[in-house]
Formats: C-alpha cells, structure tokens, sequence
C-alpha cells in the first residue's frame, strides 16, 4: 500500500508540474523547429520508445551491418562529437532523456525532472527518486558508446555526422551510474546490461543505431548480439 500510494503522490504532484510549465510555456510540448531540428537531428525523444508494427526484425537489420575490424583510437576525444548537450525548445536534452524514462511520473520544475521513477534497463531495480540531487547521479548512456562508434566507422565522416550520433534520442538512456561506468565504451561483445530481459532491446537499439549511421561491427561484436537475439528473434528494430 505505501508503493500504490507513493506513486499516486508522485502522480499527482507531475499533473501539478506539468499543468504549472505549459501555463508559463505553452508551446513548450507541441512540435516546434529548434535550430537543432534545423541541423537535421530528431528530437522526438518520445518516439524513439513507440514500437512500428511496419518495423524490420532486429536479426535483418544486423545481415546488414558491415563486419570489418576495429580501426585505431587514434585522436579520439569526446569533443570531436558534442561539447554540451543541445537545448531543445529551452531544455537540455539531458532532461529531455530523463522525462521520457519517468513518463507519466515525472515530477517537473521548468524544465528540470526533480521526482519521479522507473525501471532502470541495465540492472533491471525499480529507481523511486523524491529529491532533485538524486536524480544528478543518473547518467544519460550512449548505447553506441562514441568511443565504439569513432573505431567503427565515425572517424571517417563528417563532423556534423557525429553530432546527430552523440545527441539522436534513438543512442541514448538515462541508466544507472556505476552500470553505465562498467560498460566504458565496450561493445556488445565485451558488455551486456546483467538485466537479462532487456538485452534484446538493448542489442535491437544498437543495431538500429549502427544501420542508422552506416556504423559497422566486428566479427566479435556481430556474433555477440546474434547470440542475444537468438532468444527473441521477433525483436524490432527502433527508429528504423
């Protein structure tokens, strides 16, 4: 009963926040062009999420990925993708992230997510956060991590190009901290999140990031996520 009536607390004070920002910002959730939609990058975070009935299976998706060997490191840097999280009609995209984990629960003050919970993909714990200094601790996880994407292809394109793969909605989740460090920038051959029942998503997501922008894997890598979806060979693509 304290769970049921947490929730509904928490509920209830997320009505209250978001009535309050579209009061102050009514334009704040219609379909807008910012100056980064001008730059060619989707920011519909919220449908990222939205299963497409018309969608290719995940297993089609990877026969397409080029299996080539892991090119150098070499200058390599964070920067040669993004500075800064974006704004995006007045909030950073960081924010933007986390609203869309928490959905309806999501507790606002202006753009900011203060309260609110969800499940947390990589380990599978149902996350309940009631103060804003909790929620600073979740990290935003590239699923592609940069690092990866730089050695598999990215280096080689534009810088504009890097942009979109650092700050595409579809690359990124709000995960658990120590979770997100542990996978560094492996791959799915060296790292997979411990919560088995979303490993599927997971690889369906890289996948779908890597046909997105014409990433490729390596042998290891390409045998690796064949082995998870094995298991769930009905997994969609996203954003595909």
């Amino acid at each position: 009963m304290k769970l049921k009536s947490r929730r509904i607390i928490l509920v209830l004070m997320a009505l209250v926040g978001v009535a309050a920002w579209v009061l102050v910002n009514p334009a704040s959730y219609e379909t807008v062009l910012t100056q980064a939609e001008d730059e060619g990058v989707d920011y519909a975070a919220e449908a990222v999420t939205e299963v497409n009935p018309d969608a290719p299976l995940a297993t089609e998706i990877l026969e397409k990925l080029e299996v080539k060997g892991r090119a150098p490191k070499t200058g390599y840097s964070r920067e040669e993708f993004y500075k800064n999280w974006p704004t995006v009609d007045g909030c950073s995209l960081r924010q933007r992230i986390i609203k869309r984990e928490f959905g309806d629960t999501a507790v606002l003050d202006g753009c900011n997510v203060v309260a609110g919970e969800f499940d947390e993909p990589y380990t599978g714990e149902h996350r309940v956060f009631t103060e804003k200094s909790q929620i600073s601790k979740i990290q935003i996880d590239h699923v592609v991590a940069l690092s990866d994407a730089w050695q598999k292809g990215a280096q080689y394109m534009e810088k504009e190009v890097r942009y979109k793969i650092a700050t595409d909605p579809l690359n990124l989740l709000a995960v658990d901290g120590p979770a997100n460090e542990q996978k560094s920038d492996g791959d799915a051959a060296t790292w997979l999140p411990t919560n088995k029942k979303f490993r599927c998503q997971y690889v369906a997501r890289q996948v779908s990031v890597k046909y997105k922008y014409a990433l490729w894997v390596t042998d290891a890598e390409k045998e690796a996520m064949a082995n998870v979806l094995i298991n769930c060979p009905q997994e969609p693509a996203i954003g595909v």
